[in-house]
């Protein structure tokens, strides 16, 4: 089985206007590390001196080290396989923007690349294990695992791989919540409901809620 552990670090919040200037990829066959992938982006314009705070990405950096969108969306196109099971933390913010990036080069294959994937949201599966609050660096901390740069994608992503390896530890259901994402109702999805994806509402606890009450629930 392929699984790829992903991150983004973008120019904002904004998934239809703002651009991914870093993404990061561990890819795992069959339980053993293939690939690391890591690539910034040149996108052609001045970072948000806000952005660079809180990631310590430059623009400098970008261009200097940074290749074209074109050349991501090329590799991500050619690792994003059918039946990959794709897993990001807070997955339905990274896949929109993945999603908008493939777009934007691949207009007529985007929507089959992304629909033939398997896509975990570590976000949701935390929700049902800790109480608030629910980053990455708190799942880091819940789990007692060594912290990284957080804020950089490469970091983060290797972050998430070992969180990912702890909450299989914690309780084997993790295939339970393949594809589906949860949500709070306060706020709504935030994004583009993906067709593929379920979403369903997700209340806060202050517990690991009991096997037959995990969110997937039928």
């Amino acid at each position: 089985m392929k699984v790829i552990y992903f991150d983004t670090e973008t120019t904002g919040l904004n998934f239809r206007y703002d651009r991914i200037i870093e993404l990061a990829m561990l890819t795992v066959e069959d339980g053993v590390i293939k690939d690391n992938y890591d690539e910034f982006i040149n996108i052609g314009v001045d970072l948000p001196p806000k952005i660079t705070q809180i990631t310590g990405i430059t623009d400098e950096m970008l261009i200097t080290k940074g290749v074209g969108e074109a050349t991501v969306a090329e590799d991500l196109k050619n690792r994003l396989t059918p039946g990959t099971l794709m897993i990001a933390h807070n997955c339905q913010f990274d896949l929109s923007f993945v999603y908008n990036l493939l777009k934007r080069h691949y207009p007529d294959e985007a929507d089959e690349i992304v629909s033939n994937l398997n896509w975990i949201d570590t976000v949701t599966v935390l929700k049902d294990r800790k109480e608030f609050p629910h980053k990455l660096i708190d799942a880091v901390k819940h789990y007692e695992i060594e912290e990284v740069n957080f804020h950089r994608a490469i970091d983060d992503t290797k972050a998430l791989y070992d969180v990912t390896q702890e909450m299989k530890k914690e309780r084997n259901d993790l295939k339970e919540y393949i594809n589906i994402f949860g949500y709070n109702p306060k706020w709504g999805v935030s994004g583009y409901r993906f067709p593929f994806i379920t979403y369903k509402r997700q209340y806060f606890t202050k517990r690991m809620v009991d096997q037959e009450n995990i969110l997937p629930r039928k």
